[in-house]
């Protein structure tokens, strides 16, 4: 007979690689069509899991179904192209845009731009003062003007500003003054198209209440090549501005007379997707009010064309992973084991589309948040990135310090007492230019105050490509991971205390 350490081992080795990867060989199979929030094959994946849920016995809780419905507008590029001194430039290799933060503008025609510095409007500092932009195109560059020791002239220390840190301030300041179109000058395009490819390919969808875009002028980033190409024969002038900015802290602007056009039509629609919500009651009486709550996204970038994006290891290995660990806790209530506290297992879309379906849940909860103890989410477990590719029983630990060190510690260890995983924390650094604790889903209850914890396998050269596929998943790592993520999540439901926010916050960061 198999000889368990404890009732919780027990329990977790229901998690087994051979279940994963049925999940998986569903969830990220070509019927499923990769899945694309609103879209047929993330309703069937849907159907899926709700249905799994339903074979475990568990309540459906929202109005009688295991569906947290959400609406959304989704915003995509119809046509999109500027033209400079009659030269065309590409989308996505000379600029890029993101049809969530512009207006339908169908064409604008201009013999002027008006480069102005930073296009900050600031009492402190003001690009727009004395300057008449009504209807005019502006190119700025992103930041805001720092001295020869990278003193602010805003802040006079080291410290940026919200201009800095968040580009929407800029865009709000441009519609405010009259802007039709603000160009910011970007040094590495190739990057950042690389970075957003999801959302300059496939749109952006924001929450069906929002239209942010219309607090917005228009925008578009800018190869270097592409404002050389503006500026002409102005260049020594808008050079020597941008130092006189620098060095004095006063704004100084150039006309620049330059025939553009830009095109930017967008097609707005409004699309449904849906949380899939499954729920484990608590069994203690004191503490069954409060709630666990497990995430991971069961959505991917869908077809393109006859192309389908499968994303077996986004997010299909958490989502199967997800699902043996609301089977492990099932089963153990079965068996009189039932988690002291209650545990939401909650599938969520809209991930790709911008932490959409969890921001939906953390502002329109199920169960209050003052009483969610702690989310743990699964973003991403059955690879094995090049770091670690001989020693592929690791994963990286993401955000489980940032609020409780208990969270942390109860991560530890679980770790060293069943699984024995490699836990890298490489990207849990704050200064880490990946940024990844802010681009899961766990980040919207991060910054609601509820500690998270976010399981990750790294980066691979298949992300966000077709040849996301199951046959190149590591189901025995999935295993150990899922089993660590149920271990986890079971000292959390069941230890006497409550986890505490114990690190003292920062200052609100950009997401």
């Amino acid at each position: 007979p198999v000889t368990y350490l404890d009732d919780a081992d027990e329990f977790a080795n229901t998690i087994t690689s051979e279940d994963l990867k049925k999940h998986l060989s569903i969830i990220a199979s070509d019927a499923m069509e990769g899945r694309e929030t609103g879209q047929p094959g993330q309703a069937k994946a849907a159907q899926y899991i709700a249905d799994h849920f339903k074979s475990l016995g568990l309540p459906a809780i929202v109005d009688g179904s295991y569906y947290q419905k959400i609406g959304f507008n989704y915003d995509s590029w119809d046509e999109i192209n500027m033209t400079v001194q009659g030269e065309d430039f590409k989308f996505m290799r000379d600029f890029y845009a993101f049809p969530s933060s512009n207006n339908n503008q169908p064409l604008i025609e201009t013999d002027e731009v008006i480069f102005l510095g930073y296009g900050i409007d600031d009492p402190a500092y003001s690009d727009y003062e004395g300057v008449d932009v009504e209807g005019k195109v502006i190119l700025i560059y992103q930041g805001e003007p720092l001295d020869k020791d990278s003193i602010s002239h805003l802040t006079g220390t080291e410290n940026v500003t919200d201009w800095t840190l968040d580009y929407k301030n800029k865009l709000r300041a441009a519609k405010k003054r009259g802007v039709k179109t603000v160009l910011f000058i970007e040094n590495n395009v190739n990057f950042y198209v690389d970075r957003y490819r999801r959302f300059l390919l496939g749109g952006r969808m924001s929450l069906g209440r929002e239209r942010p875009a219309t607090d917005f002028a228009n925008s578009a980033y800018i190869s270097t090549t592409m404002a050389k190409a503006i500026i002409g024969k102005k260049l020594r002038k808008v050079i020597k501005a941008r130092k006189y900015i620098q060095r004095k802290g006063k704004p100084k602007n150039v006309v620049l007379d330059t025939d553009i056009k830009i095109i930017q039509k967008k097609s707005e629609r409004s699309l449904f997707g849906e949380n899939v919500l499954g729920f484990i009651e608590g069994s203690d009486p004191d503490k069954k009010e409060e709630v666990v709550v497990v995430t991971a996204h069961y959505d991917h970038l869908g077809k393109r064309g006859d192309d389908i994006y499968n994303g077996a290891d986004d997010n299909g290995s958490g989502s199967s992973s997800v699902l043996e660990v609301a089977e492990a806790f099932a089963k153990a209530k079965k068996a009189g084991f039932g988690p002291k506290r209650s545990i939401l297992v909650m599938l969520v879309s809209g991930e790709e589309k911008g932490l959409l379906g969890s921001k939906y849940y953390s502002e329109k909860p199920i169960f209050p948040l003052e009483k969610t103890v702690a989310n743990v989410n699964v973003d991403m477990v059955g690879r094995v990135d090049d770091k670690h590719k001989d020693k592929p029983n690791y994963i990286y630990v993401i955000g489980s310090d940032r609020l409780s060190t208990e969270l942390h510690d109860i991560n530890e260890n679980a770790n060293k007492k069943y699984t024995n995983l490699t836990l890298d924390y490489t990207y849990n650094a704050e200064d880490d230019p990946n940024r990844y604790y802010y681009r899961s889903d766990h980040y919207n209850f991060a910054e609601k105050g509820i500690p998270a914890i976010f399981y990750f396998n790294g980066t691979h050269k298949d992300y966000h490509r077709t040849s996301d596929t199951v046959d190149k998943i590591n189901f025995y790592k999935m295993e150990s991971i899922a089993r660590l993520v149920f271990h986890t999540t079971w000292e959390l439901a069941n230890r006497d205390k409550r986890i505490e926010v114990n690190v003292p916050q920062k200052e609100k960061e950009e997401k």
